[in-house]
C-alpha cells in the first residue's frame, strides 16, 4: 500500500493553495510587502467604517430615535464589510483572472 501523503508535509499542501501572485509574480519582495501593506491599511479602513456604522446605527436607533442615522449606519456597515471582502479576495481574483487569460 502506497500513501500519497507520506512524502509531503503541511507546507506542500499550503503551498498548493496559496496564490502565486499571477501577473505580479515577478515583483520583488519589497514590492509585494508594499502591496500587502496597502491592502492591510485598506482592510483596516473598511473595518473602521463598519465599526463607525455600527455605532451610528446603535446610537441612532436607541438613544436619539433617529431613523435616518440608523439607516445610514446600516449602509456604512454593509459598505465596510463589503470592502473587507473584496479587498481580502483580490489576490485570489487576480490569480483566477490571470490564469484564465493565459
Amino acid at each position: 500500500m502506497h500513501l500519497a501523503a507520506a512524502k509531503g508535509d503541511i507546507n506542500t499542501i499550503i503551498g498548493g493553495i496559496a496564490p502565486n501572485w499571477g501577473p505580479f509574480g515577478s515583483l520583488g519582495n519589497e514590492a509585494r510587502v508594499m502591496v500587502e501593506v496597502v491592502m492591510a491599511v485598506a482592510i483596516l479602513l473598511c473595518l473602521a467604517i463598519a465599526i463607525w456604522g455600527a455605532a451610528k446605527q446603535r446610537i441612532g436607533a436607541t438613544a436619539l430615535r433617529d431613523t435616518f442615522s440608523a439607516e445610514q449606519g446600516k449602509g456604512l456597515i454593509i459598505a465596510g464589510l463589503t470592502g473587507v471582502f473584496i479587498i481580502g479576495s483580490l489576490g485570489t481574483l487576480f490569480t483566477i483572472v490571470y490564469g484564465m487569460a493565459v
